[in-house]
Order: C-alpha cells, then structure tokens, then sequence
C-alpha cells in the first residue's frame, strides 16, 4: 500500500541550518526536502570525545533501523560538539547522518534548544538545559521541539519518549 507523503512544510525546512551529507559536502535546500519527507527528524547534540555519546549510539543506530523497519521513518541531523571538520566527516560518515556545520551554525541550534557541551560553555555559557547526548524532536509544522529527548541523564531509554506515532512529527 502506498502512502501519500505530504511536501515537506516550508517554514519547517527554513527553521533548518544548511546541512552537510556525511562526507561533509553541504546538501541542496531541495535534496534536504526530499530525504526529509515523510520522516519523523532530531536534532543528535554529540561530540566524538564524548564516552556518554559513544556509548549511547549503538543504541541510538539501532532505534532508527527498528523504527525504519516499522514503516517510521527517522532522520537524525547531528549537531556536533566535536572539535575538527574532519571528526564530524568521521563521526557522521559512521553513522549515515546529514548535519549542521560545525562553528556558528551549529553552536545557533545549541543556543537555540539549550543543549551543549559543559566543554563548550566558556564559550556558550552556563545556560543550558542539558549536555550530550541529547535529542531534539522537531515538529513538520514549523520545526519547533515536539519532545526533548534527555539522553545525557536517561541513555537508551531516552528513546522510548519518542513520540512515533505523533502526525506533527512526520515532515
């Protein structure tokens, strides 16, 4: 049986940062709708340095691949706190994900949901709400936060509070 996809909300992909594909070339706005489509998407705050973020991804990777196998789509943008270019090109080719350059861009998206590295708050600050891991579900109305996913504090089972079924979740 087909599913009828609906096109990717306009304002959802303008709440985006331009993106990278995993080997670090940045992706057409038109591609990012495209691989977005029918998906449900997060935002992955991570870093390679991170043992709770190494840890966590196995888990993280198999959930994605369960949910896919379901018929529930998940796309996972990671949002690095790694500290080159290239262990983001390492990281995000290891594991399939598309994600925001690494400096301004992604350090806006960490301001924006609160979420950085205690590494990193000499230069973000003390403000945050949370630390990596963590996951941002975002809505397709408009690509505000549908659910914060506190993987820092809970680890795999973070990822039971995804809400799959949730229709404002599918882009």
């Amino acid at each position: 049986m087909a599913q009828c996809l609906k096109a990717v909300s306009r304002d959802a992909l303008a709440s985006l940062p331009s993106l990278k594909s995993p080997d670090g070339s940045l992706i057409a706005s038109d591609a990012i709708s495209e691989k977005l489509q029918g998906k449900r998407v997060a935002l992955y705050f991570a870093a390679g340095w991170c043992p709770m973020c190494t840890s966590f991804e196995p888990g993280l990777l198999q959930f994605r691949e369960a949910a896919a196998q379901s018929g529930k789509g998940v796309e996972i943008i990671y949002v690095p706190s790694d500290r080159s270019d290239a262990d983001v090109v390492k990281r995000t080719s290891a594991m399939e994900m598309m994600s925001v350059p690494i400096g301004e861009e992604a350090d806006a998206m960490k301001q924006r949901f609160k979420i950085w590295a205690g590494a990193e708050s000499s230069k973000l600050g003390t403000g945050r709400r949370s630390g990596v891991p963590a996951l941002v579900v975002l809505d397709s109305e408009k690509g505000d936060e549908l659910t914060f996913l506190a993987a820092e504090l809970e680890g795999v089972k973070a990822l039971s509070s995804w809400p799959l079924d949730d229709a404002s979740g599918v882009w």
